[in-house]
């Protein structure tokens, strides 16, 4: 059982930026970095989408097209670290969502909810015009 916890959201003008940190804590201590991670949103009215994905080796996969080159996933992949980051930059309005913190013992499609096995609550994102 590993338990994510996301923090770092709020409400932000478009084009300032935000740090969502999502901190992993497990009573097995079973190596965080045993892990692919991946950063979801949802907005009101729609469904859940993957944001960037990450892999157990650090490797950022499966950004979104609306987000390359404005947001970027990172993980502290050192003995016993268990945070992953998600730094947005320039954001929009249509950047506005609950963005999930998300674990899975082996992830092939980074893109699919369903291939991951533990999920954060939430943290509310805002975007102001």
């Amino acid at each position: 059982q590993v338990t994510l916890v996301e923090s770092g959201g709020g409400l932000v003008q478009a084009g300032g930026s935000l740090r969502l940190v999502c901190v992993a804590s497990s009573p097995t201590h079973k190596p965080y970095n045993s892990y692919d991670m991946g950063w979801f949103r949802q907005a009101p009215g729609k469904e859940r989408e993957i944001v960037v994905g990450c892999t157990k080796t650090g490797h950022s996969t499966s950004y979104i097209d609306d987000v390359k080159g404005r947001f970027a996933i990172s993980r502290d992949n050192t003995a016993n670290a268990n945070t992953i980051y998600l730094q947005m930059d320039s954001l929009k309005p249509e950047d506005t969502a609950v963005y999930y913190c998300a674990a899975g013992r082996d992830v092939n499609n980074f893109a699919a909810p369903e291939e991951y096995d533990y999920w954060g609550q939430g943290t509310q994102v805002t975007v102001s015009t």
